[in-house]
């Protein structure tokens, strides 16, 4: 039962960060929510029982790319002046009471003892391991690994390309003093 509930809270946190991903017009905010999918889906892969697996989703992608992605959002830089005013009367008090909550059912659904993972896998020794993954990884999915690596670099790289030369050729650096 704790799995289950574990698994749909996760579910709706994975589903609201895919939607503000696509639907934040700030490219940060955009970050933040592709930032909780990806916890979420490090989240699930415990649940599956692989916790190596789960353990690079958060030190890699959690981690490094997103921190890439703020990198070149940051470079690229977000020019408009943002309304820090609260525009949502109470907005903070039920943002606490729904943190609080939150923190509350996953506490709940973790305190009991309860088994991850399905019993139909054939050899539950290997389920997770960093054998069972290098085995697959670098055996069977060798080629779309490498594909991802290179879309990945390609895609950064683009990216700075565009921020610096953009769309009508270089853009001036400036130095802080009003030279370029």
């Amino acid at each position: 039962m704790a799995e289950v509930v574990v698994f749909v809270v996760f579910a709706f946190a994975a589903l609201a960060g895919a939607f503000v991903m696509l639907l934040a017009r700030n490219p940060v905010y955009s970050a933040i929510g592709l930032l909780t999918t990806m916890f979420s889906i490090a989240v699930f892969y415990v649940l599956l029982d692989a916790h190596f697996v789960a353990a690079i989703q958060v030190i890699i992608y959690t981690g490094a790319v997103m921190t890439l992605f703020m990198f070149v959002i940051m470079m690229i830089g977000v020019d408009r002046d943002e309304d820090t005013s609260e525009r949502i009367p109470y907005q903070r008090p039920i943002g606490i009471v729904l943190a609080v909550g939150f923190a509350a059912v996953i506490v709940a659904a973790g305190s009991g003892a309860w088994v991850t993972g399905s019993a139909s896998f054939a050899t539950p020794d290997l389920n997770g391991t960093i054998e069972a993954v290098a085995d697959e990884l670098f055996g069977t999915w060798t080629i779309p690994f490498l594909g991802t690596v290179f879309l990945l670099t390609i895609a950064a790289l683009g990216t700075i390309a565009l921020a610096r030369y953009g769309p009508t050729g270089p853009r001036p650096i400036d130095d802080g003093e009003g030279r370029t």
